[in-house]
């Protein structure tokens, strides 16, 4: 009689697979990241999530379990998800800390050295998502040049004066 089980069974690990949760069951935080980055965009481009999920042919509670990271997005849909928000998919990985880069399964299995480290990103603040919003309103190209001009005199003027004046 042939033996049905093929597979071999790790006796320390659970039946279940751990679907790249870390070992106390919480979602992976690179997927966490990914997640932020799907609903920093989307919020951005101020869509729904049943919108997105309606372009993705998804329910808005499955879009709301990748932006938590609850689910992770596997390559297919997060190609749909790059071709939907405008962004290369690359975008979903950018500004991620080396705190959460330390969190890939492979890492935390001891396949890896060190990974990179990544700066933090000021677009993942609330307060640049209003902003640009509020930019964007501004139908008078002329009145949002003016905007951009002074906000970048503002920053100069934060950094201090690194050059001579050139105004009196």
């Amino acid at each position: 009689m042939p033996n049905k089980s093929i597979r071999s069974r790790d006796p320390g690990r659970s039946r279940g697979s751990s679907r790249g949760r870390t070992p106390q069951g919480n979602p992976n935080p690179v997927d966490v990241h990914v997640g932020s980055r799907i609903r920093l965009r989307r919020t951005l481009l101020g869509m729904s999530q049943e919108r997105l999920g309606d372009a993705l042919g998804l329910t808005f509670q499955q879009v709301q379990k990748y932006e938590r990271g609850t689910n992770r997005v596997g390559a297919s849909r997060l190609w749909d998800l790059s071709r939907v928000l405008d962004v290369p998919i690359s975008f979903f990985y950018e500004d991620m800390s080396e705190g959460v880069a330390d969190k890939s399964p492979r890492l935390i299995s001891g396949l890896d050295e060190e990974p990179e480290t990544i700066g933090t990103d000021p677009l993942t603040k609330r307060e640049t998502l209003e902003l640009v919003r509020a930019y964007y309103r501004i139908a008078d190209p002329t009145v949002r040049k003016r905007v951009f001009d002074l906000a970048k005199a503002l920053a100069s003027a934060a950094d201090g004066p690194q050059t001579p004046a050139s105004d009196a």
